[in-house]
């Protein structure tokens, strides 16, 4: 079954909130300490764009 148009606009909200949630741990972190966080955030926008 297909998802509705709504649903997929909750679904991209959803993602954009967590990626600016983690764009800003992701500036206090400049140096890449923690790698999980900022791969998180890669998969993230890269799940936006598809």
């Amino acid at each position: 079954m297909g998802k509705t148009k709504k649903t997929l606009g909750k679904i991209s909200q959803n993602i954009k909130r967590q990626i600016a949630e983690l764009e800003a741990k992701a500036r206090r972190d400049p140096l890449k300490k923690n790698v999980a966080l900022h791969d998180e955030l890669k998969k993230l926008k890269k799940k936006l764009q598809d």
